[in-house]
């Protein structure tokens, strides 16, 4: 195998290096759309669990797609590359080769989230890999869906593939094909799913071959190393403009949702010196039980490039040269640094609350660019079960819209899923309603769920599902204990709640477990709101009377907080 390592520094005319850009983007979108068209899964064309990227040949980041979930690109992809190339180093990686790893010591989430990759070549030489993670519904384990509430080590999670070729030299290796279809409950869409992945390794392969056959390898190459150094210097002007120092900030997790109702830490320390960035997540409490850990690869990194993306350069592209004033502190055994054998089912539980630490640790050195706190957690939800009296399994998975902290001249916009999400979807009811044996009787914002302020925070959603049979709901909702935080003066934002309504009488709380719904009872979902920004007295009277007019403010709640009345 041969792999391009020296790189060409002669300057490159702006035209073209921008031309190269904008097209290599355009192939990750255009894989982007044809995933969500051919996918099988709702989780897949809907929710558009899945992400796209370019890499070079070593795994660094050349492009994504727009609109891809943050926490796989970050840099998920390229570790799933870089282990290929460590697994393959002797027998080497060949043009049509389709390698797939979903093993929690390279990405460190959870098994059901599967990169595949494919070489991109130029005659002999590998110039690049095209690479595609999605979620995967289920990949065997306990539960439907693979993501156990109780499981305590990540083989009670599911299967694990690290770095296995599944097609080689163009050819499907049937072996691992089979592998995959008798460890998973739901065959028909993981198996459809899986062609769609496959299909856009290809497709985009393809396309990025024909890129380079036009332009010559030697101006791609230079190319890909103007567009890096342009974006690291564009970085390093935005660090070196945030005065130097040592900045913090803390919040808790509720507990592990397993073992201790003990709130677990979650802290970040920021250092800016001169146009370096370093982030220390030393204080992030040690690696639970339960499976809300997550490996460096899928946790702490992702954590350091989310925020530092969201503060430093929030529009645009963003690729290797990006993060290279970006330095990460992280000892091993922490929730974001676990080791191999941790669960990981409920993975993402903490990178949320940690993206916004990050932004709310620099809110007074940069406060135009910063917010109150985001309702902060994925609130997933998967309800499960059977379809109808036949043995045929579903499993509707969803995770809320949320409502986002208000900043310094604007209310907290929402509601949205989390700073982790990026392009995912709501699946709609109508889509939910045909494919499900489910109701959903009410969907709509969640009043006086916004933190007060000055500037109030985004609403969160609230929704009834009707059960039209027997079925389990799987609920981990978290920092109900410690809601979204307003800023100078702001009022939190309200936490999330989860509830059954039996059919029969009578509530039950739900916000971590297993839920048992009977015929005609009722899941009540609401999500969390944003912080407020300042006093709410402050507040312009003409904002307020929109606000309960709309609907988004409770007249009480604007009488006693807010201290107005409609006349």
């Amino acid at each position: 195998m041969n792999v391009i390592s020296d790189m060409d520094m002669f300057t490159l005319d702006p035209i073209t290096v921008e031309v190269i850009r904008r097209r290599l983007v355009a192939i990750a979108d255009g894989v982007d759309l044809n995933v969500s068209r051919t996918a099988f899964s709702p989780y897949i064309y809907e929710y558009k669990d899945y992400a796209v990227a370019i890499v070079d040949a070593e795994g660094a980041l050349i492009c994504q797609c727009t609109g891809g979930i943050p926490i796989f690109v970050a840099d998920v992809m390229s570790a799933a590359v870089r282990d290929g190339l460590e697994i393959y180093a002797d027998e080497g990686i060949e043009r049509g080769d389709v390698i797939i790893t979903n093993y929690s010591g390279t990405l460190g989430q959870h098994l059901n989230n599967v990169a595949m990759y494919t070489p991109i070549f130029s005659e002999t030489t590998i110039i690049g890999f095209m690479v595609v993670v999605m979620h995967w519904v289920d990949v065997g384990g306990k539960q439907i869906g693979s993501i156990s509430l109780d499981a305590t080590e990540i083989f009670q999670e599911g299967i694990q593939f690290r770095s296995v070729k599944l097609h080689r030299r163009g050819i499907r290796v049937e072996d691992i094909y089979r592998i995959i279809q008798y460890n998973t409950r739901l065959p028909t869409s993981v198996m459809g799913d899986i062609e769609s992945q496959v299909g856009g390794c290809l497709m985009g392969r393809d396309e990025v071959e024909g890129l380079i056959a036009r332009y010559g390898v030697s101006i791609y190459r230079r190319a890909i190393q103007a567009i890096w150094t342009n974006s690291e210097t564009a970085v390093r002007k935005a660090i070196a403009a945030i005065p130097d120092g040592e900045y913090r900030a803390e919040t808790f997790l509720d507990n592990d949702g397993l073992t201790s109702d003990e709130p677990l830490r979650l802290a970040v320390r920021v250092i800016i010196a001169g146009d370096e960035f370093t982030l220390d997540l030393s204080g992030v409490a040690p690696q639970a039980i339960s499976p809300i850990n997550s490996g460096v690869s899928g946790g702490g990194q992702t954590v350091a490039r989310l925020g530092f993306r969201y503060l430093l350069v929030p529009d645009g592209d963003v690729n290797e040269g990006t993060f290279r004033p970006l330095r990460l502190v992280l000892p091993p055994g922490t929730l974001v640094s676990a080791d191999d054998k941790a669960p990981m089912g409920s993975y993402n539980v903490p990178l949320p609350s940690l993206v916004d630490l990050i932004i709310k640790a620099l809110t007074a050195v940069l406060p135009d660019r910063t917010a109150a706190g985001h309702f902060g957690t994925f609130s997933t939800l998967s309800i499960t079960g059977k379809r109808d009296k036949s043995s045929a399994l579903f499993q509707c998975h969803d995770s809320g819209f949320g409502g986002w902290g208000a900043l310094s001249d604007a209310d907290g916009p929402g509601p949205f899923r989390t700073m982790c999400h990026g392009d995912t979807r709501l699946i709609p009811i109508e889509v939910q309603e045909a494919t499900y044996p489910l109701i959903i009787e009410e969907f709509g914002l969640r009043q006086d769920s916004g933190g007060a302020g000055k500037h109030r925070g985004g609403l969160g959603l609230k929704r009834v599902y009707k059960a039209l049979g027997p079925c389990t709901a799987r609920t981990r909702f978290d920092r109900t204990k410690f809601p979204p935080w307003g800023l100078n003066g702001g009022h939190s934002g309200a936490p999330g709640s989860v509830e059954v309504h039996a059919s029969t009488g009578g509530k039950t709380d739900g916000l971590r477990g297993n839920l048992m719904l009977k015929e005609g009872d009722r899941l009540v979902v609401c999500t969390g709101g944003g912080g407020g920004f300042g006093d709410p007295a402050q507040r312009d009277r003409g904002a307020v009377r929109n606000d309960v007019e709309r609907g988004y403010v409770s007249e009480e709640a604007a009488r006693d907080v807010y201290g107005f009345t409609r006349s």
